[in-house]
C-alpha cells in the first residue's frame, strides 16, 4: 500500500499516518522527520537544510526526491509506505511519479486532510503547549509565527497537488475537522475502497 497524505500543516497528517503504520506495518515518510534527522545527525544534508528549516522555508526539490528515492528501497518500505509533507509542489509530484515509474511502482491512494485554516493556528498553539507540559520538546515549526509562514507556503505552492491528484483520479478529500477516530474511520473506508479498484 503507497500511500500520499496531502493537507496543510496541523491539519493531523502525522497522527493519522502513525495510526495506517501500527495498523499496516508501513513505514510513515515523514520528508520533515527526515530532514529532523539529518540536521541532527549533521549530514551535508542536514546542514543544508538546517538554516532553510530555522527560517520556516522549504528545502529543495533535489534533496527531498534523493531522500525520498533512497528511503523507499529500504527493506521495511517494500510492502508500502506513507509519504507525509510530501510532494509539497507539482514539480515534486510530477518527479515522484517518474521516479516511482522508474521504479515500476504507482500509488495506491491520495487522502486529502481537508481544515479550517483559520483553526490551525489555535490547533499548534495547543500543540506546543501539550508538548510542554508533559515535558517533550517543542518543535520549531510549532511556534505561531513560523507556522503562519508555512501555511502561506502551503497555500502558495502546495495546494496544488491535490487538483493534479484529482485530474488523475487518484485524489480522496477526507474532513480532517471531524474527531481524530472518526477521522481514522473515513480514511480506513477510502483505503479499502482503493483496494479495490
Amino acid at each position: 500500500m503507497r500511500l500520499i497524505f496531502l493537507g496543510p500543516p496541523g491539519a493531523g497528517k502525522g497522527t493519522q499516518a502513525a495510526r495506517i503504520v501500527a495498523k499496516h506495518g508501513i513505514p510513515q515518510l515523514s520528508t520533515g522527520d527526515m530532514l529532523r534527522a539529518a540536521v541532527a545527525a549533521g549530514t551535508p544534508v542536514g546542514q543544508k537544510a538546517k538554516a532553510v528549516m530555522d527560517a520556516g522555508g522549504l528545502v529543495s526539490d533535489e534533496i527531498v526526491i534523493g531522500i525520498v528515492a533512497d528511503r523507499i528501497e529500504e527493506a521495511d518500505a517494500k510492502k508500502g509506505f506513507i509519504l507525509d509533507g510530501f510532494p509539497r509542489t507539482l514539480a515534486q509530484a510530477e518527479a515522484l511519479d517518474e521516479m516511482l515509474a522508474g521504479k515500476g511502482l504507482k500509488l495506491d491512494a491520495v487522502l486529502e486532510l481537508k481544515v479550517d485554516q483559520s483553526k490551525l493556528v489555535d490547533r499548534i498553539v495547543r500543540r506546543a503547549e501539550e508538548a510542554r507540559a508533559a515535558g517533550q520538546p517543542v518543535r520549531k515549526d510549532d511556534d505561531p509565527e513560523v507556522f503562519k509562514t508555512r501555511l502561506e507556503a502551503y497555500n502558495r505552492d502546495t495546494a496544488v497537488v491535490a487538483p493534479y491528484y484529482d485530474k488523475r483520479g487518484q485524489l480522496t478529500p477526507i474532513d480532517g475537522m471531524q474527531p481524530i477516530d472518526d477521522v481514522s474511520e473515513a480514511i480506513a473506508r477510502a483505503l479499502s475502497v482503493a483496494a479495490q479498484g
